[in-house]
């Protein structure tokens, strides 16, 4: 510690508010816990009992600790700096030497281990949890991962030979998948296959799928239909031949791995950088729309500065005197502040999503805001 924090009042500062910091997301998550708790009581029943509905929402633990971090820094850190003017002991540190540009400076270096602490939680502990937790739930219940869409999902696929296997050639395949298992098994899968014209080739379906150590499809149960233009003497007016055949088992290579399918199947804001990354590559080899998961993607990127800016949206209180108003009221102000910054960030990039804005100025915009807000307010609190 005395590495990261050489000088005293660093140190100081750096213990009060890790000690605040840690009391208000205990509180924080064990609060959110409990609403889960109570939220999947109305699932209990047969083999998914009480005690694996507590370790469902116990391993979703790590992701709410990710999501709660930069809320439970701002109110942590208000606390700590209207306990300090309260006592005066800012006061003593402002006449010591304590400055805003150095003040600011310090926080920052008190906000890398909470960033260390987020990008464990979200990009390594909670994503490995969360998948765990759907898997001990889907087991119990035995049902299978869902989608928001009636028909399942749909994916965009490259299109290959007619065996489904060879070198990638003009065209595009439509992919629908009605379920998929716990053990990433597929079912009820359709294929639509289109030249490069978007003429259709051929219709296939399986009653179920897997994914092989090779990296391809098995497909159980194909019942596959080709079409095939015939010679016409009125090129106005085609003719078109159909084959059906069946097949007990098809090998077939795609794209589209089961990763992919369980993204499809994940809202973006609760996927990794990596996951998110593979996945707009994706996007972008089959052109499609990617604008969604950009933003989701850079606000992963840009979110553990938020921690940083909402301490800095702390450093004001420090400088407000006792008679301003009370550390309860302070800490109250603080859980506003950090509510209207969430809503503002939602907000904003819904109407950037909307608007079609870059999504890397979509996600920098809201807590650019307010750390200048925050730089703001503490200018003017300074010279008062």
């Amino acid at each position: 510690m005395k590495y990261l924090f050489p000088y005293i009042f660093e140190r100081y500062l750096a213990r009060q508010i890790y000690s605040a910091f840690g009391f208000i997301l205990f509180a924080l998550v064990a609060l959110f816990l409990f609403f889960d708790t109570l939220s999947e009581l109305g699932s209990v029943k047969g083999q998914y009992t009480l005690p694996l509905a507590l370790l469902h929402v116990f391993l979703k633990a790590p992701s709410r600790i990710s999501e709660i971090i930069p809320i439970a820094c701002l109110i942590g850190s208000i606390y700590v700096f209207a306990m300090l003017a309260s006592q005066s002991e800012f006061t003593i540190l402002r006449i010591a030497g304590l400055d805003m540009r150095r003040g600011l400076s310090t926080l920052a270096k008190i906000s890398l281990p909470l960033v260390v602490l987020t990008l464990v939680m979200s990009e390594g502990i909670g994503p490995y949890t969360e998948k765990l937790s759907e898997q001990i739930r889907m087991k119990a219940l035995g049902s299978s991962y869902g989608s928001q869409f009636k028909t399942g999902v749909w994916v965009k696929d490259r299109l290959r030979d007619e065996d489904g296997s060879g070198p990638i050639r003009p065209g595009v395949r439509y992919i629908n998948v009605g379920k998929i298992d716990h053990d990433s098994e597929i079912k009820n899968i359709r294929m639509y296959e289109f030249d490069d014209v978007y003429r259709l080739l051929s219709i296939r379906s399986a009653v179920s799928g897997r994914f092989d150590q090779e990296g391809t499809w098995v497909l159980d149960d194909v019942i596959e239909t080709r079409f095939k233009e015939s010679k016409s003497a009125d090129p106005l007016n085609p003719v078109y031949s159909a084959q059906t055949f069946t097949h007990p088992i098809v090998s077939l290579q795609s794209e589209v791995t089961p990763q992919i399918l369980s993204v499809l199947l994940v809202s973006p804001e609760k996927m990794s950088i990596f996951n998110l990354g593979r996945f707009i590559s994706h996007l972008r080899d089959n052109k499609q729309d990617e604008q969604r998961h950009s933003i989701a993607f850079w606000k992963k990127v840009i979110y553990p500065f938020t921690i940083f800016v909402m301490l800095a949206l702390a450093l004001p209180f420090a400088y407000l005197k006792a008679r301003a108003g009370g550390v309860g009221i302070k800490v109250f102000g603080g859980i506003m502040l950090g509510m209207s910054f969430q809503l503002f960030n939602s907000l904003f990039s819904n109407v950037g999503l909307l608007s079609a804005w870059p999504a890397l100025l979509t996600a920098l915009t809201p807590p650019l805001l307010y750390f200048i807000f925050a730089i703001a307010s503490l200018r003017w609190v300074s010279r008062a």
